[in-house]
């Protein structure tokens, strides 16, 4: 557990499951609620595997994404500051999609917005190691 866990800044892994798990059963919060956080390194310009499997979807998925620019949670109207304990994983990243399986995003540069919560759980790829098994 980090220091600003501890203090109570930013809230554990067990308040941000309960968080997540909060959200209606079969949306994308509830399953990422499910999985572990595999990615606790800044990821802009990384090469990210996204967490696509069942139950999320009918098959499993490979999407792999490039986190290009972080997008803070907008506060609601009213609220200067975040309350605390802050959220571990907010806001999203607008990801360049360089690999995919999956009909709905092609690669090759297609754009999508990912939840930070989702990135966290993703899968850091190695381009060598990727490159060496091909």
């Amino acid at each position: 557990m980090s220091f600003l866990s501890r203090i109570g800044f930013i809230e554990t892994e067990e308040q941000e499951r309960t968080r997540l798990a909060q959200a209606p059963e079969g949306s994308l919060n509830h399953y990422l609620s499910t999985l572990p956080v595999t990615m606790e390194e800044w990821p802009k310009d990384l090469l990210v595997e996204l967490p696509w499997e069942p139950p999320r979807t009918d098959r499993p998925y490979r999407i792999v994404v490039v986190p290009i620019e972080f997008r803070q949670d907008a506060l609601p109207e009213g609220v200067e500051e975040e309350p605390l304990p802050r959220k571990r994983h907010s806001g999203s990243w607008m990801c360049a999609v360089v690999f995919s399986d999956h009909p709905s995003y092609p690669a090759g540069g297609f754009r999508i917005d990912v939840p930070a919560a989702e990135i966290a759980r993703g899968r850091k790829v190695d381009l060598a190691g990727a490159l060496a098994q091909a």
